[in-house]
């Protein structure tokens, strides 16, 4: 009896060597793919300025860097000018009110300083609390600007640097951005004004009472002080108002 397996009729064996040529001509391809893939990606990167962080936290401090840097040159620039200003005979006289109005002057005098920091955190939070309570938002210091500002407030400063028109006060995670620049708390909102005026209307206002109800409860920073001097520095940064219009 033949030990040999029949095959079907008309069947043909596949050649070993023909299956073994197929799958090394296919496993070159793919190396010679995945080759190319790997190259391009490496020519992007290296054609790309920098490669930009993806964590909140990094990308804003590589933005203030940059914006620091912008300033300087800003600062630079505003110094080349006024002396080439000084050069020019007839030259217009600098509206001191304007000036002043768009923070572009220094200032001193009497009036308010406001300083707002965290809440401890509790080893439990009361009933109907969450962690988001104990810390300073960013609506809580425009409560205490627009407070200030209803109390006749000549000028005002965030953290040292000077409110204007273009200022802008963002919260990121549980930090400040002002104007690009990056502050944690405690923040110090400083007002040039009627210290009694100022502090009357700030504590008058509803969202500051309501602030100093999560004081008194969760024990939110709050400090008010009357200061006789405050000196303030002219604007800065390299925000420009391009275009304005009256709300509604």
């Amino acid at each position: 009896m033949s030990t040999h397996r029949h095959r079907a009729a008309g069947s043909e064996p596949t050649p070993r060597f023909g299956r073994s040529l197929r799958a090394s001509v296919g496993l070159g391809l793919v190396g010679l793919l995945a080759g190319l893939l790997f190259s391009t990606s490496a020519s992007l990167a290296a054609d790309s300025p920098e490669r930009r962080p993806e964590n909140l936290r990094d990308l804003v401090r590589l933005e203030s860097e940059r914006l620091a840097e912008t300033n300087a040159e800003v600062v630079a620039l505003r110094e080349e000018v006024a002396g080439l200003l000084e050069q020019r005979t007839g030259e217009t006289p600098v509206d001191e009110r304007l000036a002043f109005a768009a923070g572009a002057t220094a200032v001193t005098g009497p009036g308010l300083v406001v300083r707002l920091w965290d809440a401890p955190t509790p080893v439990q939070l009361p009933d109907g609390a969450t962690a988001d309570d104990l810390v300073v938002h960013q609506q809580d210091l425009e409560a205490v600007m627009n407070g200030l500002w209803a109390g006749g407030a000549e000028a005002m400063t965030v953290q040292g640097h000077r409110v204007t028109a273009t200022t802008s006060v963002r919260c990121v995670g549980n930090v400040l951005l002002i104007d690009g620049a990056v502050y944690s708390p405690p923040y110090e909102i400083a007002a040039i004004g009627d210290p009694e005026r100022l502090r009357e209307t700030l504590l008058g206002t509803y969202p500051i009472q309501v602030y100093l109800q999560y004081v008194e409860a969760l024990h939110l920073g709050w400090d008010v002080d009357d200061v006789e001097t405050l000196t303030m520095p002219a604007d800065d940064s390299n925000l420009v108002l391009e275009h304005a219009h009256v709300p509604g």
